[in-house]
């Protein structure tokens, strides 16, 4: 298992999470199990590019760049073109 190296203390701190896609929340709940490892953060909030939906997780984002409604059978792929 790989560890999460942070170099620096990120109790108290207000923490945004980034993700590609949001899709059942299992990702970021490890994500934020993740952090609670390390510190006690005073905010987390979560921002995504894209919300398909199909959520297992009571999880939403605080930030949505753009919903997509799918079918579980149909996948997203996200390219970012580099400025």
């Amino acid at each position: 298992m790989k560890g999460t190296d942070i170099l620096f203390d990120i109790s108290g701190k207000d923490v945004i999470l980034v993700d590609d896609v949001l899709y059942t929340g299992r990702t970021i709940r490890a994500a934020l199990d993740g952090l609670i490892d390390i510190g006690r953060p005073k905010t987390i909030q979560l921002a995504v590019l894209v919300d398909r939906g199909h959520r297992q997780l009571p999880i939403k984002a605080d930030f949505v760049g753009k919903n997509v409604p799918t079918s579980s059978e149909e996948s997203i792929r996200v390219h970012i073109k580099e400025s």
